[in-house]
């Protein structure tokens, strides 16, 4: 799994670097050429339907690069599920301890002797 990670990884940072440079070719709207790439040498390399071209290879560039982004977070998601499943398998199981019920006193016992015996009297042994 870790491999397939690295190799989208590596398809994405080729994409992007590829979506980086076609939109960066592309013929500004106010503009007669291509100030990024010479002006009008685009014409002369890649013909008359460049901005044709380049449009329709910014679309499938981007398409791309959403599925190999959210096919990389899936891919991220299932390693940690498994991660995590894989560490919860390997703790041993612990049982709690029987509850015992708490020992009680009859009420008059501790009515009878208080803690502290009242000022003025003594203490009984």
């Amino acid at each position: 799994m870790s491999l397939l990670i690295g190799i989208f990884t590596f398809i994405l940072i080729l994409v992007s670097l590829f979506l980086v440079l076609v939109v960066l070719m592309q013929k500004a709207k106010s503009d007669g050429g291509v100030a990024a790439m010479g002006g009008g040498s685009m014409e002369s390399t890649f013909g008359a339907e460049t901005g044709n071209v380049l449009v329709s290879a910014t679309k499938y560039a981007t398409i791309a690069f959403f599925v190999i982004s959210f096919l990389l977070y899936l891919a991220h998601v299932r390693q940690a599920g498994l991660a995590k499943a894989a560490s919860q398998a390997d703790l041993p199981a612990v049982s709690a301890p029987a509850a015992t019920a708490p020992a009680t006193t009859p009420p008059d016992a501790t009515a009878a002797q208080p803690a502290t015996p009242p000022p003025g009297e003594p203490k009984n042994p």
